[in-house]
């Protein structure tokens, strides 16, 4: 029984001292990240850690599995044991990883019933069937996310799906956008929440790559027929990072029948990618059409109001807090997406725990995060007034009859091209774009997809483009996260 072992795992958490230290250790450890993709692969599996404690000069690790134990063992242990003595820990001999066979057993076999059909007052008061191929983020909720201008229509389809699971017009769910932008929240909220109110739902929540795999194994091992039962029985498929979905054709074989049979028993799937279904190049056209007849949903780098508001919510149970001014500092200053927000609030936190006097100051700011905002000013030096002056110049029309609302050729195809280049070559948002441009926040995202579809067929509007970002010195690969 799932509560049982929810139960277990709460019972092994006894030393609250350890649970501390671990807590510090892991922004230190974050915050020492350059690279987005390090950061959130550590993430993932420090998620996959149960429990901790600290006895004899010994700091142990739970695991919920086998393959995250000896993956944390082998590639995180001397670093982690480093940031735990800079978080406050007493000198140790060694860090130890463990697996729990109990909680490893039950992710492994669980036990799916009942449809999304079934009505709220049906439901058990238990988690008897909850099952997750990787654990869920306990504070990856509907009440933790911030909402904005960005995401709401994401945000809204999330809570839509965690509401009525199998409903035809949400189902598939396909939310896509930027690295850190929060997708995985909104998905795993979906899954918390389908705890909370639809406790006897079997809701299987994994990567992409974790699915992949696992289906190598089974194929290996010849285990398809359990490979199968196992993922066609349950009520809600939660798949992060579809874009690994290209990497093999029969996976995609499989995975397009497993589809099919989710969708025609009325059972809820949600995918999240780094781009939309048609930029996906190496996905079978019939995939992308199943993907494209759900609901598909993007979410964009905040503004600046949502970034305040986002900084506020991540620092507002920090002790020492975090002042205000250095709060709208960083959300002026690191633009690109939430994770990267987030490393630079967990930079400004390690300095504060060290140093609590330390005035933060823009210049003391500036220097202690100049990788982050370095990195962060590489693509935004252009700004929408210049690429629409370029643009202009380049198709020999006027900045006014670029603006203006004539929709003869000439002019359409320069309007939707510099608002391609504004989309994918600033932090700018798709409202930020359509105020600049006096549209509407649809006529932009119309000129982008235009945009981008064209230029997969037409190769001198391709290099009309490479044309103009190479007057402002960058190429095609150049792209805003």
């Amino acid at each position: 029984m799932w509560y049982k072992i929810f139960q277990f795992m709460n019972d092994l958490k006894k030393d609250p001292a350890a649970e501390e230290l671990w807590n510090r250790a892991k922004i230190i450890y974050l915050s020492s990240l350059k690279d987005d993709k390090d950061r959130l692969l550590s993430e993932s599996y420090f998620s996959m850690i149960v429990s901790v404690s600290n006895k004899d000069g010994v700091f142990h690790f739970t695991t919920s599995n086998n393959y995250s134990s000896e993956f944390l063992k082998n590639n995180f242990s001397e670093k982690i044991k480093q940031s735990l003595l800079l978080a406050g820990c007493n000198p140790l001999e060694d860090v130890v990883f463990t697996v729990d066979s109990n909680i490893s057993n039950h992710i492994n076999n669980p036990k799916p019933v009942t449809s999304p059909s079934q009505k709220p007052t049906e439901h058990k008061k238990d988690n008897s069937s909850f099952m997750s191929t990787t654990p869920l983020e306990e504070n990856y909720t509907f009440e933790e996310f911030v909402q904005g201008p960005s995401n709401s229509w994401a945000f809204a389809s999330a809570k839509g799906v965690a509401n009525n699971p199998g409903q035809k017009s949400n189902n598939p769910l396909f939310i896509h956008g930027g690295t850190g932008l929060g997708k995985t929240h909104l998905m795993q909220a979906i899954g918390n929440e389908l705890k909370k109110t639809n406790p006897s739902l079997s809701v299987c929540y994994l990567t992409t790559e974790t699915f992949l795999n696992e289906y190598v194994n089974s194929v290996q091992q010849k285990g398809m027929d359990s490979f199968r039962e196992k993922y066609r029985a349950v009520d809600v498929l939660l798949l992060d990072d579809i874009q690994f979905l290209q990497r093999g054709k029969l996976f995609q074989e499989e995975f397009f029948n497993t589809f099919n049979d989710l969708i025609s028993k009325h059972k809820q799937i949600v995918m999240t990618s780094d781009v939309a279904p048609q930029n996906l190049p190496a996905l079978e056209k019939r995939l992308i059409s199943r993907f494209e007849g759900g609901l598909v949903q993007e979410i964009e780098a905040p503004a600046y109001e949502t970034r305040l508001a986002i900084l506020k919510k991540k620092s507002e149970n920090l002790v020492p807090s975090i002042p205000m001014k250095t709060l709208e500092f960083l959300a002026e200053n690191i633009k690109s997406h939430v994770r990267a927000m987030e490393g630079a609030l967990s930079k400004v936190y390690v300095s504060l725990c060290s140093n609590p006097a330390q005035e933060m100051s823009k210049d003391f700011l500036s220097f202690l995060l100049r990788d982050l905002i370095q990195k962060e000013q590489t693509l935004k030096k252009l700004t929408i007034k210049e690429i629409q002056e370029c643009v202009a110049k380049k198709y020999g029309i006027t900045l006014t009859m670029m603006l203006s609302g004539e929709r003869t050729q000439s002019l359409v195809t320069p309007r939707q091209l510099a608002m391609y280049i504004s989309r994918k070559y600033t932090p700018k948002s798709l409202q930020e774009i359509a105020a600049e441009f006096d549209k509407t926040h649809a006529t932009v995202l119309h000129g982008v997809k235009t945009i981008q579809k064209r230029m997969d067929v037409e190769e001198e509007l391709k290099k009309s483009l490479e044309e103009i970002l190479g007057e402002f010195g960058y190429k095609l690969s150049d792209k805003m996260e």
